[in-house]
C-alpha cells in the first residue's frame, strides 16, 4: 500500500520511506551494472553509500549469470566465459564419463532402432505412410518426384544424341532434335510447377 505524500513528494510502503528522485538514480545503477558484464568502475566523486550500493548490485548480479554456468565455471572472477569454455567442459563430462563406462551399459545397446513410427510426421499420417508401403506403394509427391527425375535423365540423353548429330555434321537431325527437346522440356518445366505448392 503506498501513500504520497504531498510536502516532499515522498512514498511510503508501509513502514519505508522512498524518495522518488533517489529510485531514479538506484535503477539507473542497477540498469548500468546490469548491461555491463564486469564490476563497474568506481567514481572517486561518489559517495561511500552509492559505492556500496554498486558494489552490491554488481554482485548480486554476477551471482545470478554464475548459477546459469556449469559447476567448474562457477565462482571465476575476471574469465572468458564463452560459449567454447562451455562446450568445452561438456565435452570434458561427456569424456569424463565415457572413462568411467558410463555409456557401457545402455537400454537398447546393440539392438536396431525402432523406425517403425516416425516421430516428426503427424500420427495420422505415419499410418497412412505405413499402409502405403505395407502395400508397395508411395505417396503421390514421391511418385511424381521419381517420374520427374526419369524424364530429366533421359531427357539429357537425347540432348547428348542430339548434339553429337550436330558435332558429326548431321544439322537436320540437330534442328528437329532441338525442337522436341524444347517441347520435352517445357512438359518437364510443367510438372515441376504444378507439383509446388500454391504458396510457392
Amino acid at each position: 500500500m503506498a501513500v504520497r505524500s504531498a510536502r516532499n513528494g515522498r512514498v511510503v510502503f508501509s513502514s519505508w520511506l522512498i524518495n522518488k528522485s533517489n529510485i531514479k538514480k538506484k535503477s539507473a545503477i542497477f540498469w548500468r551494472a546490469a548491461s555491463s558484464s564486469s564490476i563497474p568502475k568506481i567514481d572517486g566523486n561518489k559517495d561511500k553509500s552509492t559505492r556500496e550500493e554498486e558494489r552490491r548490485l554488481s554482485a548480486v548480479i554476477d551471482s545470478v549469470n554464475d548459477r546459469k554456468l556449469p559447476p567448474e565455471l562457477r565462482g571465476q572472477r575476471n574469465s572468458v566465459r564463452s560459449e567454447t569454455d562451455i562446450i568445452n567442459v561438456v565435452e570434458q563430462r561427456i569424456w569424463h564419463s565415457m572413462e568411467e563406462g558410463q555409456f557401457e551399459n545402455l537400454p537398447g545397446k546393440g539392438k536396431p532402432l525402432n523406425l517403425s513410427t516416425n516421430s516428426h510426421a503427424d500420427p495420422a499420417e505415419d499410418t497412412l505412410y505405413r499402409i502405403l508401403s505395407k502395400n508397395g506403394c508411395a505417396p503421390e509427391w514421391v511418385e511424381l518426384n521419381k517420374e520427374i527425375t526419369r524424364q530429366i535423365s533421359e531427357w539429357r540423353l537425347a540432348l547428348k544424341k542430339a548434339w553429337m548429330s550436330k558435332f558429326n555434321g548431321d544439322y537436320s537431325t540437330w534442328i528437329e532434335g532441338s525442337e522436341i527437346l524444347q517441347v520435352q522440356l517445357r512438359d518437364i518445366n510443367n510438372k515441376v510447377s504444378t507439383s509446388l505448392p500454391s504458396s510457392v
